[in-house]
């Protein structure tokens, strides 16, 4: 264990006090992860019975992503009210994001033109793509706003209790129960007050990746919530780097180790350089712990950073993993329950998703929710149509399986950097309209079948590699997202031309058609604007 931990030892005075007891929790939950030793609690009953009077019109669990569309409900006259097992506060960790994505907040007058320049507390330009042995491409404008969540957060928790919002801090999610006509939420609070009962129309899960909620959803509409897919992520935001003014958004130096291929992420902070180094991996037991992966971020952190680590102060050390699966995003299994944002796993398996994945579909969210619930069209069929099938995001499973390596599987140690390198120099010379979307996880069909083709054309080896290691199974299933992908993209177009005919439908015909329009729109990455 001393060689494992030697260099973490050797930093653990220029770390945060709290670190090592948080790594050792991290690796415990992450142990019984991998062994699919999570417990699966039934926190979700239903019943045919009704509720009658109801405190709310929307029940928001998990307050620090979940205020953003809490905020955006109160502000259109719902009576919405927020569970948070915490104080609702952001964290001093900046979240990053294109300019132009942060104007849902503008669009949904959730914040003022000064309110949102205030909430940007850092811009770096240009930003670095780059891996072992090909060239460096510089990019700019993308994901190179770092937002502050503290401010960002205060701001949208004050307009939400100002608008007549009900906050419940320090309250913990218990159990919920479906009626035929509403949501009856348990709740637990911290302050000594015992457990009790808040009723609702809607409950909205925004309790992220491991959501109890979601947990039981998942078990239930899968029979299994092991994921498909991880993202291990380990990083500090530190003082002492040396002064450099642009940012990586993905970077790699390394061959394959460890059965793992690191990449990295770095950018200015406003107390520091903030680097993560992260890895696509499953959830086999066998996978590297925190700990190690600790170890070989500081191990490799000198070299990319130009720095000795004593030279080093960390504000904040951070670790983390992201589970993807490919049945996704999850169908709620019940009328009048929602996931929202991770809980319901509407990221692509290679994004970390987050701050960035629900503000991107906010606006839609918003629209979608607000018409439900004037509609009272609450029941399952109608809220899964707020959870759409989105191609643009599933064929990316393609990429994710090319940038890992299975436990067992024997590959070049230089073939997945070599695979990248070949990608984002194909797109490149393909010009901004392909590579730009892509380094923001939208995947449109024009430009993927230009890239692919101009991959085949540069190494088509390299094409027959791919396809050996990701196996027919895979291809098979990427073949069919990729149909998805051309059908949604055509569907798309026709649906831009026919959304002005819906006004004049019923309003359960209307919702639906909308919903239906929506999910062709981002489906196919209709979102995207250059």
């Amino acid at each position: 264990m001393w060689e494992i931990m030697s260099l973490f030892e050797s930093v653990r005075s220029q770390m945060p006090a709290e670190i090592p007891s948080q790594l050792e929790r991290m690796d415990a939950f992450w142990t019984s992860y991998r062994q699919n030793n999570q417990k699966i609690e039934k926190v979700v009953q239903t019943t045919s019975e009704k509720l009658g009077n109801k405190d709310f019109d929307a029940i928001v669990c998990g307050g620090t992503l979940g205020i953003f569309i809490a905020c955006a409900l109160q502000h259109r006259g719902w009576r919405v009210a927020i569970i948070e097992q915490g104080i609702l506060r952001g964290r001093t960790q900046e979240w990053n994001i294109s300019r132009k994505e942060l104007n849902a907040f503008l669009e949904l007058d959730l914040l003022t033109e000064a309110e949102l320049e205030t909430a940007i507390a850092t811009i770096y330009n240009p930003a670095r793509v780059g891996f072992q042995g090909g060239k460096d491409l510089w990019v700019r404008d993308i994901l190179n706003i770092g937002v502050d969540p503290v401010y960002l957060l205060e701001v949208l928790k004050q307009k939400f209790l100002d608008a007549g919002g009900i906050l419940l801090e320090k309250t913990a999610f218990k159990q919920a129960i479906a009626y035929a006509d509403g949501v009856a939420v348990e709740v637990a609070s911290a302050t000594g007050e015992g457990n009790k009962r808040i009723t609702g129309r809607l409950l909205l899960d925004v309790m992220g990746h491991f959501s109890p909620i979601a947990k039981q959803a998942r078990s239930q509409v899968q029979g299994n919530i092991k994921p498909d897919g991880v993202c291990m992520v380990v990083g500090s935001c530190a003082k002492g780097m040396p002064e450099k003014s642009y940012g990586d958004l993905i970077y790699s130096f390394t061959p394959i180790q460890k059965q793992c291929q690191y990449f990295w992420e770095a950018f200015p902070a406003k107390d520091g350089r903030t680097t993560y180094m992260f890895t696509y991996v499953d959830a086999d037991p066998q996978r590297p712990s925190f700990a190690e992966l600790m170890e070989d971020y500081l191990f490799w952190l000198p070299k990319y950073q130009e720095i000795e680590l004593a030279q080093l102060d960390f504000q904040r050390v951070l670790f983390g993993f992201f589970p993807s699966y490919k049945q996704n995003p999850l169908q709620t299994p019940w009328d009048r329950i929602l996931q929202v944002g991770d809980s319901s796993g509407m990221q692509s398996p290679l994004s970390f998703g987050g701050f960035g994945a629900l503000v991107r579909h906010l606006p839609r969210l918003t629209d979608g929710i607000d018409t439900a619930l004037r509609s009272d069209l609450l029941a399952k069929e109608n809220l899964r149509s707020l959870q759409p099938y989105q191609p643009n995001l599933s064929v990316t499973w393609l990429f994710q399986k090319s940038m890992s390596v299975a436990v067992n599987q024997q590959i070049e140690s230089d073939r997945i950097n070599y695979l990248l390198g070949v990608t984002f120099n194909s797109m490149e010379k393909l010009g901004d309209r392909v590579l730009y979307p892509f380094l923001q996880d939208v995947v449109q069909f024009i430009p993927l079948a230009r890239t692919m083709l101009a991959m085949s054309i540069a190494d088509p080896v390299l094409v027959l590699k791919i396809m050996q290691q990701v196996g027919i199974p895979t291809l098979l299933d990427w073949l069919k997202h990729y149909l998805g992908l051309g059908a949604y993209s055509f569907l798309n177009q026709i649906g831009q031309r026919v959304e002005p005919a819906i006004t004049n439908l019923l309003p359960e015909q209307k919702y639906q058609w909308q919903r239906q329009i929506d999910a062709w729109h981002y489906g196919s990455g209709g979102d995207y604007e250059m």
